[in-house]
């Protein structure tokens, strides 16, 4: 049994997220039924993390055991040919020892959130970012932003369905820039609650537009209650972007 680690590029648009889910496709089960079609094995894809439906992933990290003896670049070359038509492709794949697991052994994921900041339709990117048409001052965002910096209690950026033990979490970074139309909105921790960084888009999109003042953001922080979340981005404006591992360089 040989345990292939594998990134995965994937437009969320057509599936209900990454893990299997009973009532409609995901992103799990094409890449298992692509390896069944490569190996004749009925294989179980780990992932660093849970993306929703209609989120987006430039390099998600997963892996899977197979018994085959099977090169890496021939596995990802033939995984790619079954995935056609779904909008998913492996873009690297190589073999890590048996206890590397892709969720358990990560030690950070990052995001990043796509706002189109423009009044025009969206043609290339229908589904790929949030188009929000009025001014955003993205300085005020990013002000507002810092205060969710660090190790806090994010009850109020959670999900009421979260399976999450604690809504206590450690921040790393959130970062807000503007890119000529498009404001970014970066954020990385070692694990994020269900619907958090959705969240916090939201609320900092309110500070853009002038709803909400720069210290509001911080006022919802302390409520902890979810009933002070302003508004939930929606999930096509959301890209899983790294994983880092321990033995990451």
């Amino acid at each position: 049994m040989t345990r292939f680690a594998l990134t995965l590029e994937f437009d969320g648009t057509p599936f209900f997220g990454l893990q299997r889910q009973p009532h409609g496709p995901s992103v799990q089960q094409s890449v298992e039924e692509a390896a069944f079609a490569v190996t004749g094995e009925e294989v179980r894809l780990a992932s660093a993390g849970r993306t929703d439906t209609g989120v987006h992933a430039l390099a998600m990290r997963s892996h899977l055991d197979i018994e085959k003896d099977i090169e890496p670049f021939r596995l990802m070359e033939a995984l790619n040919a079954k995935l056609r038509p779904d909008p998913v492709a492996v873009t690297h794949c190589e073999v890590v020892p048996d206890d590397w697991h892709a969720r358990f052994t990560c030690t950070g994921r990052s995001y990043v959130y796509r706002i189109a900041n423009r009044r025009a339709p969206l043609t290339l990117e229908k589904n790929r970012a949030w188009q929000v048409p009025q001014p955003l001052d993205e300085k005020a965002m990013h002000e507002a932003a810092q205060a969710l910096v660090g190790n806090h209690d994010f009850t109020t950026f959670r999900s009421a369905h979260c399976q999450s033990a604690s809504p206590q979490k450690t921040l790393d970074r959130l970062d807000v820039e503007r890119d000529g139309d498009h404001v970014l909105i970066h954020a990385a921790a070692r694990s994020f609650l269900h619907h958090q960084v959705r969240s916090m888009v939201g609320c900092l999109a309110l500070v853009g537009m002038g709803r909400w003042a720069v210290g509001d953001v911080k006022k919802a922080l302390e409520a902890r209650d979810r009933q002070e979340l302003g508004l939930n981005a929606p999930p096509h404006g959301l890209y899983f972007v790294a994983a880092t591992y321990p033995d990451d360089n």
